[in-house]
């Protein structure tokens, strides 16, 4: 049976937190029944979200979205930590006896979970972790394919580094380049139906499954499009962000910001660098292990301002960087593209 998707948000489907929901609404190419959301109930996606595109009904509860049809329960949410919360386990656990699978990127594992894996099994329904890590891996081999890859990195978390990479992926496929997106979060395999969630990685390993993901993708496409994840500056997620970088030794290196931001969101006081110093800084820590890559553009979240606006935003942040500025998802991914210099 095809899968009929409702998307589960907990009230946070406005923001930006709910960005597995943004993304599988946006990018994916399952069909979405509903969205779940308390909050937001009785719109539309794309009233409350307006990059969303598809304007699927938004819902009060998972009864509601089992009477329209939905098969799936996704958990559309990326919360600080991963991990499942008691009001989400009452969501799940009547899912599941409506006859729903489950669908989660969380830390906490579904299959592991021993109350939600004896309900499914008397329901005869699936959980899907997408966050769980494939068997072997190790740390990184000496060699990286003949690929070309481009590496989106960040200021901080949940700005749109999984967008950006799959605007510029559809921007080179609409140019003829045989190009591929590689997923390295639950979002990103939950669109694209491959990759590895690098967060649930031992950290030791981090750097090999990046390296695994590389070498998995060139047998798909030459050109390679890596989503990132966190920032070097992240007080809680830099490490993951430094194996990925070294993992997945890219060529090219796309700097993702969001307009106004200067602290990390889920620390403030914790300033984000200023733009050229972070550039610096993401240059040096690729050529410490000899496969040094230069960021070409810089890729804007102006969500929230208007296009003139935007467009102010996007000339300052050039001016401040010396390099092309443009926000993909609002923009199209052509300026940024053309800035790589790959054709």
């Amino acid at each position: 049976m095809a899968d009929r998707l409702a998307l589960f948000t907990g009230g946070q489907f406005a923001i930006s937190h709910a960005k597995t929901a943004h993304g599988i609404l946006r990018y994916g190419e399952r069909d979405v029944i509903c969205v779940v959301d308390s909050e937001s109930a009785g719109t539309t996606a794309e009233q409350v979200v307006p990059y969303a595109r598809r304007p699927v009904p938004i819902v009060e509860s998972v009864t509601a979205a089992s009477q329209l049809g939905a098969n799936v329960l996704v958990i559309g949410v990326a919360p600080f930590g991963g991990a499942l919360t008691d009001e989400w386990r009452v969501a799940l656990l009547e899912a599941i006896e409506a006859g729903m699978s489950l669908e989660a990127g969380l830390h906490t594992v579904l299959s592991e979970d021993p109350e939600l894996s004896a309900a499914a099994a008397a329901a005869g329904v699936e959980l899907r972790d997408l966050r769980a890590s494939p068997p072997g891996l190790s740390v990184p081999p000496p060699d990286r394919p003949d690929a070309t890859v481009v590496h989106t990195v960040g200021s901080d978390c949940a700005i749109g580094k999984m967008s950006v990479t799959l605007e510029l992926d559809a921007a080179a496929r609409a140019r003829g380049m045989e190009s591929a997106f590689v997923a390295t979060g639950q979002t990103g395999i939950a669109i694209s139906g491959w990759g590895i969630a690098v967060d649930h990685v031992i950290s030791d390993f981090v750097a090999g499954a990046a390296s695994k993901l590389v070498h998995d993708g060139a047998q798909r496409a030459p050109l390679l499009f890596v989503e990132g994840q966190g920032s070097l500056g992240h007080p809680a997620y830099s490490g993951v962000t430094l194996g990925l970088l070294h993992g997945s030794k890219p060529d090219i290196l796309v700097l993702c910001h969001r307009a106004g931001s200067t602290d990390i969101d889920d620390y403030p006081g914790v300033a984000i660098r200023p733009l050229p110093e972070l550039i610096q800084t993401y240059e040096a820590a690729t050529s410490w292990v000899g496969h040094p890559a230069k960021v070409r553009a810089i890729a804007v979240n102006t969500r929230g301002l208007d296009d003139a606006a935007a467009q102010e935003e996007l000339a300052r942040v050039s001016a401040e960087t010396g390099l092309p500025a443009s926000d993909p998802v609002r923009f199209g991914g052509d300026v940024l593209l053309d800035a790589l210099g790959l054709s």
